[in-house]
């Protein structure tokens, strides 16, 4: 069992990597279209300031006398030398030296979005083969587990029928002091402000759960088999689990473990409550809270949603919790 949790937790790290990799590469490629319009417009404001500043040149070559000035002006070395010396030739019009500056600036501009996209080009391209590799990284860890399952599918038979025993024993136990903690949390609720927080020495402490009903939710689910990619009734995984009973909620959560991470706000392991979100092994599995040191969690492929201690492999592996507050 413990070598079918490890390939579920490299199978979750690397459903993470495709998910954050296809969410990165969809913000590069909204950046590409962007630019793209950026710099057409660019172009096109910079061919008409230069236009217009050829028109100018040409008036101030055949009208004025000033042969000194002519000189300065067809002198320059660049776009941006020309503007310094019409800048310090008092004969030139406000006017001109401005069309000159229009110039300039959509020069520059056209310059910053042809680097912006051949960066996002490049980007885009490492997102590419990074979001294949983890495709096959996937791929190929679910080939293993499925072989792993099948070489062991009796022991894991006889396993889950002793833990189906002594999961009866155990949720009742849990229900019985959830219902409790659960009408204390609400009564504190009630006296504290939705959103509120403490601070102790210095420290942001975490406002109170709001969503500790999630708790209730969870356990009708308890004995749903496990399944990879599952967010409903017939299969849950693990972030598929908390994904659904916090829908209940009317909380949206994304369905996946590194997105949930970053929800809520952290919360120490000694102030945990009823629940919050905990995390283990590098982000490869979660659970939810559900007090008494217990977490309902669906474990991985060949286990059902069930309670467990967060002691042992739990406790080595812990890596934080998320208290959900809106």
């Amino acid at each position: 069992m413990a070598l079918i949790q490890q390939s579920g937790s490299r199978l979750e790290r690397a459903r993470n990597l495709y998910i954050s990799s296809t969410l990165k590469l969809q913000r590069i490629e909204r950046s590409l279209k962007q630019n793209r319009i950026a710099l057409n417009a660019a172009r096109a404001n910079l061919r008409a300031s230069q236009k217009a500043l050829m028109q100018r040149l040409v008036v101030i070559y055949t009208t004025r006398d000033d042969q000194s000035t002519i000189a300065v002006l067809l002198g320059a070395a660049s776009i941006e030398d020309l503007v310094n010396r019409v800048e310090a030739v008092q004969s030139v019009s406000q006017q001109d030296a401005a069309v000159l500056r229009e110039v300039v600036t959509f020069k520059r501009a056209v310059t910053s979005h042809r680097k912006a996209l051949r960066s996002a080009h490049k980007s885009q391209a490492r997102l590419v083969q990074e979001r294949a590799a983890s495709k096959a990284l996937i791929s190929s860890q679910l080939d293993r587990q499925q072989r792993l399952l099948s070489s062991i599918k009796g022991e894991i038979a006889q396993i889950l029928r002793v833990q189906q025993a002594r999961q009866v024993a155990i949720a009742q136990a849990a229900r019985t002091r959830y219902t409790a903690e659960h009408r204390q949390q609400v009564a504190e609720l009630e006296q504290t402000p939705v959103g509120a927080t403490a601070s102790a020495g210095g420290v942001t402490v975490a406002p109170p759960s709001q969503y500790g009903g999630v708790v209730g939710i969870a356990m009708r689910y308890l004995g749903v088999p496990y399944v990879w990619g599952g967010a409903t009734p017939s299969g849950f995984d693990c972030s598929g689990l908390t994904l659904y009973v916090y829908a209940k909620m009317g909380v949206s959560l994304p369905h996946y473990t590194g997105a949930q991470w970053n929800m809520g706000v952290a919360v120490s392991r000694s102030d945990l409550q009823p629940g919050d979100l905990v995390f283990f092994n590098g982000l490869g599995h979660m659970g939810i809270y559900i007090g008494g040191n217990q977490m309902i969690h669906a474990p991985h492929t060949g286990d059902v949603v069930k309670i467990t201690a967060l002691t042992g492999w739990y406790d080595q592996t812990y890596v934080g919790a998320r208290r959900i507050t809106g």
